[in-house]
């Protein structure tokens, strides 16, 4: 089994099992339940750059939301060895050397990890479309097919927090606010963690989704379908 992760998969191969079991996980998903029923991963990805066609993952982090707690004794963490170990200004910023990464295991190894760790869970991030799209590539290449995991973009959900503070709900959006992580946080009191860690940012964009979360349930919305449609802030990916 090892060996097999480890290979490539052809575009003609059948999904690995992974992939077959996540599909019918969320075959039938149900978005009317109320939100403390479902669980939720708050991932973040480190990248050498932003270029799905060139950049690479170097690593991923991730915490897990039960009962809208965050789970400290579940989490996630894991640098991964990419094709190019020497430093980049990616991963200057992200203050990973390249000894670090040359002694990684490689995504072949740690995205099936992932995908377990993930299992039947809601994905939380913040701009989870970039995350939820390096890891989609890799999935396809490694695992023959992409995640079916619903996600949620606390981007999304705090522009439409902005919105209904302003009582414009159907307006234009104000693009002159910084709805970067950090100024976020910062904006609401929440606590501080180290940037450009993949596990920190995730346990910060954990604090900012549940906040989020707890004013979106004082305006009435209790439900996962009552969030989508608030604030449009997620979709269900093909």
């Amino acid at each position: 089994m090892m060996l097999d992760l480890l290979k490539p998969r052809s575009w003609f191969a059948p999904p690995h099992p992974l992939i077959t079991k996540n599909r019918e996980i969320f075959a039938h998903f149900d978005q009317s339940r109320p939100l403390t029923d479902y669980t939720f991963v708050v991932c973040d990805t480190e990248l050498t750059g932003f270029d799905l066609k060139r950049d690479e993952i170097i690593s991923i982090g991730a915490i897990v939301i039960r009962d809208l707690q965050i789970d400290l004794g579940a989490t996630f963490h894991q640098y991964i060895r990419p094709k190019n170990t020497t430093h980049t200004q990616a991963t200057l910023i992200h203050r990973i050397t390249p000894q670090q990464l040359a002694e990684a295991p490689p995504l072949e190894e740690v995205l099936p990890a992932f995908v377990e760790f993930a299992g039947n869970s809601l994905m939380v991030g913040h701009c989870v479309a970039l995350d939820m799209g390096f890891l989609n590539k890799a999935a396809r290449k490694i695992l023959g097919g992409t995640l079916s995991n619903p996600g949620i973009d606390t981007i999304r959900m705090a522009r439409g927090y902005r919105r209904a503070l302003s009582g414009h709900f159907h307006g234009e959006e104000d693009w002159s606010h910084n709805y970067s992580l950090g100024a976020l946080s910062k904006e609401y009191n929440l606590p501080a963690f180290k940037p450009h860690d993949a596990l920190e940012d995730a346990m910060q964009t954990a604090y900012l989704f549940l906040f989020l979360l707890k004013k979106f349930r004082k305006g009435g919305l209790l439900t996962l379908k009552d969030i989508y449609q608030a604030g449009r802030v997620g979709s269900l990916w093909s």
